[in-house]
């Protein structure tokens, strides 16, 4: 079984984590959400159902769906199963988050990869720290690592030399200061993949090298503006090529990426994206993806 290596191809398995389990309660919402630094408090009962509208749109493309289960040692990002983990066609890498409130989900989620026997290809150790949004793929062969304020100079030493045999070119890309430390910024903050020659980016934050490298690549930039940024226009889930997950209320995004042949699903986000700034992207855990 190959497991998910590109970031754009059919989607047939993922990990989830329900809000249920993860926001667990409004009394526990409002007792938490300021120490996660959210935008502002979810309201639990509408997370419930932007979520199921979210997972809606998954089944219908999507082969199975995996949920990692309640932990009392997680906080309300467990929501975003994306981060302790990484994907390569081999299996399985076990990060360590930058944000110390976050360190304690790859532990479960490692328990998690194993008691479904997926296999696991390494595991961040020491110093290192890294969380799944500053790390994607460009293709088969070439893996990104955002260096920043989430993701240290010691968990990219580990990352290349885990990944050695998989990468034919590994890329680091120097992240922007912007709002500062306690702010969530990612690579996949200012950059989604949608093919292999088209990305939804936002290019204020982009590195000229690195904005330079994906035109030389022939990918096509879906750019979008600072409004449709700050409601996660960038952050934009392939479920298969040009086929796509956004956030409600991107309309120019949306219309761009029409425009370039994708067909874009779009879900009401404020309470399970916006508010603890995590879109369709950070929700998922793609698996497998077809090859």
């Amino acid at each position: 079984m190959k497991y998910s290596h590109s970031m754009f191809n059919k989607l047939k398995h993922v990990i989830l984590k329900h809000p249920k389990d993860a926001f667990i309660s409004q009394v526990h919402l409002s007792n938490e959400w300021e120490k996660y630094n959210y935008l502002e408090e979810p309201i639990y009962d509408e997370s419930l159902s932007e979520y199921e509208e979210f997972v809606s749109i998954l089944k219908e493309h999507v082969d199975q769906i995996d949920y990692l289960p309640f932990s009392e040692e997680t906080g309300l990002d467990s929501l975003y199963a994306h981060d302790p983990i990484k994907f390569t066609k081999e299996g399985a890498i076990i990060l360590k988050s930058g944000k110390l409130l976050r360190q304690p989900e790859a532990k479960i989620y490692k328990e998690f990869l194993l008691e479904k026997n997926i296999p696991i290809l390494g595991e961040l150790t020491g110093d290192a720290v890294a969380d799944g949004g500053d790390i994607i793929w460009l293709d088969d062969k070439t893996l990104v690592v955002g260096r920043g304020y989430r993701t240290n100079d010691e968990a990219i030493r580990q990352l290349r030399e885990i990944t050695s045999h998989l990468v034919e070119e590994f890329i680091v890309v120097q992240l922007p200061h912007d709002q500062g430390e306690s702010e969530c910024l990612y690579l996949m903050s200012f950059i989604s993949m949608v093919d292999h020659d088209l990305a939804v980016v936002h290019s204020p934050l982009m590195p000229v090298f690195f904005r330079q490298l994906l035109l030389k690549r022939k990918i096509q930039l879906i750019e979008v503006p600072k409004n449709e940024y700050l409601t996660l226009g960038c952050n934009v889930l392939a479920l298969a090529p040009r086929v796509c997950i956004l956030p409600h209320g991107n309309v120019y995004t949306k219309q761009q990426l029409e425009e370039a042949g994708a067909t874009v699903y779009e879900y009401k986000g404020e309470e399970i994206s916006y508010k603890g700034t995590g879109g369709p992207t950070c929700l998922t855990s793609p698996v497998i993806r077809t090859y």
